[in-house]
């Protein structure tokens, strides 16, 4: 666990044994959902600090644990991600309430909490906005190159260099899908310094992007940026391909590709 993550979660315990304290130790689960719901929807730019330490992270999926209906149909990788800390969070602090005995444990150690509290409807608005971020404006105004840009330009000179040796329409298309999947960033560790120079990532949702038979229709975080990043990658080198005459546009502005391509860009 990182370090600034590991801070927030005891600032947040400590927070939680003081609100219980204040209330006369009344509503122990309630008072620690609330309280996660508040805090642990961090905003983007601590949040890809946060992740930069820890790219495990990226690895969150959105199971059942987003409370927020609007969020849980097509939820952000920033908020798949906070759902994830705010699960773990709200079971330390359960842990915290068991310990002090506020709550009590079962024979085989779970939880016992009041029926009154578990039935409330636990409706959380999340009011962070993931598409904004002081760094990624600050990153965009100094200018130079970025990692994403140097993984885009390499893959860029690959496929110039392919279309040197092939030009033909449909051997271009499908060297445009294999060498975005070559040049596709998946592993967690390479993702997460990407989020941390452009924290807009997180704002990413799955948006169809990604087979429903992978993972369950519940992709990991990291992967959503993938996706995305890869369908970029594809366009960029399409639209080369029209630059030098290899792939044409229809009369919709679109570009015309062969029919039945072998594979879309692989998502591993």
């Amino acid at each position: 666990m990182s370090g600034l993550l590991t801070a927030l979660l005891e600032d947040v315990r400590a927070e939680y044994v003081a609100r219980m304290q204040a209330s006369g130790c009344s509503e122990p689960y309630l008072t620690a959902e609330r309280l996660c719901h508040e805090v642990l929807f961090i905003e983007a730019d601590r949040l890809a600090e946060i992740i930069e330490q820890d790219p495990t992270l990226l690895a969150a999926r959105a199971g059942d644990l987003i409370m927020n209906r609007q969020e849980s149909e097509n939820p952000s990788v920033g908020v798949i991600i906070c759902c994830n800390i705010l699960a773990a969070a709200l079971e330390g602090l359960l842990a915290v309430a068991v310990e002090r005995e506020w709550l009590d444990i079962d024979e085989e150690g779970n939880v016992l909490v009041d029926e009154e509290e578990l039935n409330q409807d636990s409706q959380y608005s999340i009011d962070v906005d993931y598409s904004t971020s002081e760094v990624a404006t600050r990153n965009i105004a100094l200018g130079g190159a970025s990692k994403l840009s140097g993984i885009f330009s390499a893959a860029e000179s690959a496929f110039l260099d392919a279309l040197q040796e092939n030009s033909r329409t449909k051997d271009a298309y499908q060297q445009a899908l294999d060498i975005s999947s070559d040049y596709s960033v998946f592993a967690p560790e390479e993702i997460a310094p990407l989020v941390a120079e452009n924290p807009l990532l997180l704002g990413l949702r799955p948006e169809d992007l990604i087979d429903e038979d992978l993972f369950e229709g519940d992709p990991p975080a990291g992967l959503i940026i993938s996706a995305h990043l890869t369908q970029m990658m594809l366009q960029q080198m399409l639209e080369l391909g029209v630059e030098n005459g290899v792939l044409v546009l229809d009369s919709s502005g679109h570009i015309i590709v062969p029919d039945e391509p072998k594979e879309p860009p692989t998502l591993h």
